[in-house]
């Protein structure tokens, strides 16, 4: 039978990283491409006997149907966190997700008409744009160095395009590249949303996972018109499983968030909800942050370091503060997908991102992104090692 699919169906595609994550089930591989958690930092035990008490003790009110918007208990842990960070808000702006990834999905179904304008870093995460395109927008784009989106450009850019809609940034250790927006950029950033009317997502799911340097406040924060939406996750830090994330917003932003996601789902799971918010009453948080921060501290650091020694001296990479990403720059021709393709995979065994897809506009495929999060110190300078020999054998740099 012949499916007549809705014309969005046409944009839609199967992502570089979809298909690079069937490799972290081949032992032969050593995969640096998906931006997996190390399995070895979740809470197990703790998240065991919490699961355990929550259906003995409370089971007939866990796997019942709650509030669309999420248990109100989550919802004040985390308004409180918010707080804590220098956001002041309420648990009537706080809405429970499936994940951050899920925020994207419904900020876009809110916003965006076919037609409609999207600012983004260049390159931006791959995941928002799978998000976006079913709603066909138009995509402007605006250059990162190492302090982030260079806000000058897009105050250039807004004075030449036609009004945005939508400003989306991922401004704590940046996806793909790993770099921090400043603080100065932040303010000027949010200045620039008023004066020419643009909604900020701003889109941290790691901002939790910072291992050095000063902590920056966040853009919403410095929120006084409700014109930043906040997404942050749980997922990289308890467990992905538990597909747990919130959006923090205006009151008015969030009823129709609520809106759309009870049309999408319902609402998320009792259950999960209730063992993160069990988590965070009874367990020790901070402890569990230290030791994540601490491991991937130790996990960046032994990557770079093997890098330096192992590949060619041509290969640029950053060197983030925080989060689960570097973002390789090889030199202009070098085609990092070509390369994966012929000679990574198959003579070193290694796999990572090809950089390209995660341009919006024009891509340039002369990069690539490497997490350091998921693999073992010992396969992590393997696959280094292995990837480096080939790039000094057979890459074309």
């Amino acid at each position: 039978m012949e499916v007549n699919f809705a014309d969005r169906m046409k944009i839609v595609k199967p992502s570089a990283i979809r298909e690079l994550l069937q490799f972290g089930a081949n032992p032969e591989i050593i995969s640096f491409a998906g931006g997996y958690p190390d399995p070895n930092l979740f809470p197990v035990e703790q998240l065991r006997g919490i699961f355990q008490s929550a259906i003995s003790e409370n089971g007939r009110n866990v796997l019942q149907y709650t509030l669309s918007n999420g248990l109100p208990r989550l919802r004040e842990q985390l308004a409180e966190k918010m707080k804590r960070e220098g956001t002041a808000c309420t648990a009537d702006e706080v809405l429970i997700l499936q994940g951050a990834q899920q925020g994207l999905d419904l900020v876009a179904k809110m916003l965006i008409n076919a037609g409609d304008l999207i600012i983004t870093e260049n390159p931006t995460f791959l995941g928002a744009l799978i998000a976006f395109n079913p709603f066909e927008p138009r995509y402007k784009t605006v250059p990162i160095d190492e302090n982030g989106m260079v806000v000058d450009e897009l105050e250039e850019l807004l004075k030449t395009t036609p009004r945005a809609k939508l400003l989306y940034t991922t401004p704590d250790f940046h996806n793909p590249t790993g770099v921090t927006l400043s603080l100065e950029r932040r303010k000027k950033l949010l200045q620039l949303a008023t004066k020419y009317d643009l909604i900020i997502l701003e889109d941290s799911p790691y901002r939790d996972l910072r291992y050095q340097g000063e902590q920056v406040p966040s853009i919403k924060s410095m929120d006084t018109e409700g014109r930043v939406i906040y997404l942050g996750s749980f997922s990289k830090i308890l467990a992905p499983a538990l597909r747990i994330g919130w959006a923090v917003a205006s009151k008015k932003i969030v009823e129709s968030l609520g809106l759309l996601k009870l049309a999408a789902d319902t609402q998320t799971s009792t259950l999960n909800m209730f063992a993160v918010s069990t988590f965070l009453d009874k367990c020790d948080f901070d402890a569990l942050l230290l030791s994540i921060r601490n491991t991937y501290r130790h996990k960046k650091a032994l990557m770079l370091d093997t890098m330096r020694g192992e590949f060619p001296q041509e290969v640029a990479f950053t060197d983030p503060n925080g989060g689960l990403f570097t973002w390789l720059t090889f030199s202009p021709g070098f085609n990092a997908g070509e390369f994966l393709r012929e000679k990574a995979l198959p003579l070193a065994k290694v796999a990572y991102v090809p950089g390209a897809t995660f341009y919006p506009v024009v891509q340039e495929p002369n990069h690539a992104r490497m997490s350091y999060s998921l693999q073992s110190d010992e396969q992590l300078v393997e696959g280094i090692s292995r990837l480096g020999e080939v790039l000094r054998k057979t890459g074309s740099l």
